[in-house]
């Protein structure tokens, strides 16, 4: 009698794929760390070999704890913050609803559209005869600059967020019987979040931009002030000191609104 063998059904197991190796990067801390020991070191050796009678590391330091000390560089530091964030904050807050009638609105955007291309190629520095002419000298001219310059900047990248949502998320709602104002509440603004953080990002970066020249007009403090006075007495350290101040309160704001930008729009795809 002959036997048969039949062949096993059984699945054989497969032995697990090699797992790729994937890179180990360095920390993005260290090398941010890296970065600045590198850039201090330049620093010190282009200062050290005489460059333009550029100050070092150590000769700014100084300065900014003589400054620091006769409680010079706190109160720049508080008038430039309160110009810088009033102009900001009244500039985001205008920019977005504008934003928002220019991408919704047909009308809206053929009514206003032609007055923000045209102010966008008209610098904020420009508008400082004019300002003081009609606002005087006071606070008011220097934080409707730095709000001009916050407002362009912002008011088109929402506009942008609002045209760039997707025609079939806003179908889709409409089908399901969302009236308008849901569709606008519930679909363009969250698809808009990305552009309207990243237009605050770069209106902030306007802003901080645009202090030292609205502080031109006659400021009796501020850090723009503080560096056209050391300009005029040739005080290199003063300035340096200026430049940092404004440098990492400009990104201690930005690493604020970046992390405002991570948390709110977590449900987006990001590679």
């Amino acid at each position: 009698m002959t036997t048969v063998t039949l062949p096993d059904k059984r699945p054989t197991p497969t032995a697990p794929a090699p797992r790729r190796a994937g890179r180990r990067g360095v920390p993005r801390g260290l090398l941010n760390l890296i970065s600045l020991a590198i850039g201090v070191g330049l620093w010190a050796l282009v200062s050290r070999l005489g460059f333009q009678d550029l100050p070092g590391p150590v000769a700014v330091v100084r300065r900014a704890g003589d400054l620091i000390m006769d409680g010079t560089l706190p109160g720049d530091i508080l008038a430039s913050l309160r110009r810088v964030l009033i102009g900001f904050a009244l500039g985001t807050l205008l920019a977005i609803p504008v934003g928002f009638l220019m991408g919704w609105y047909a009308v809206a955007r053929g009514l206003i559209e032609p007055y923000i291309q045209f102010f966008r190629t008209v610098p904020p520095l420009a508008v400082i005869p004019l300002a003081i002419v009609m606002m005087g000298i006071g606070e008011t001219p220097k934080i409707f600059v730095i709000f001009l310059a916050a407002f362009l900047s912002s008011v088109v990248a929402t506009y942008q967020g609002v045209v760039d949502v997707d025609k079939t998320l806003i179908n889709a709602a409409r089908v399901l019987g969302a009236s308008d104002m849901t569709v606008f509440a519930r679909v363009v603004i969250p698809a808009s979040a990305p552009f309207i953080l990243v237009g605050m990002r770069i209106g902030l970066g306007s802003a901080w931009g645009t202090l030292v020249a609205a502080e031109l007009i006659a400021a009796q403090e501020g850090l723009g002030r503080r560096m056209q006075q050391a300009q005029l007495y040739y005080d290199l350290p003063t300035i340096f000191v200026g430049l940092i101040t404004i440098g990492l309160l400009g990104l201690a704001m930005d690493r604020l609104l970046l992390f405002a930008e991570r948390r709110l729009t977590g449900w987006q795809e990001r590679r």
